[in-house]
């Protein structure tokens, strides 16, 4: 088990949301979007010029810029 930023995370590597590390409105909107403590995330698509990356999500495809994956920290078991 160990800690990586979202952005880290490989595609189609399963891992759980530990910590969002963003301020005011976007903390508030990526926890709206579902991204919780605990909850199961995975990259799976990357855009061309990669940035951003889709990610599923509570079964739910969201895409992230690179700067705000960097602010999620995931836990890989």
């Amino acid at each position: 088990m160990y800690i990586c930023k979202l952005n880290e995370l490989p595609i189609n590597k399963s891992g759980y949301i530990e910590n969002v590390k963003a301020h005011d409105a976007l903390k508030r909107r990526l926890l709206d979007l579902g991204f919780i403590k605990n909850t199961k995330i995975k990259p799976i698509l990357i855009s061309p010029f990669g940035d951003p990356r889709a990610y599923e999500v509570r079964g739910t495809i969201i895409a992230i810029r690179k700067q705000d994956a960097k602010l999620i920290d995931i836990i890989i078991k």
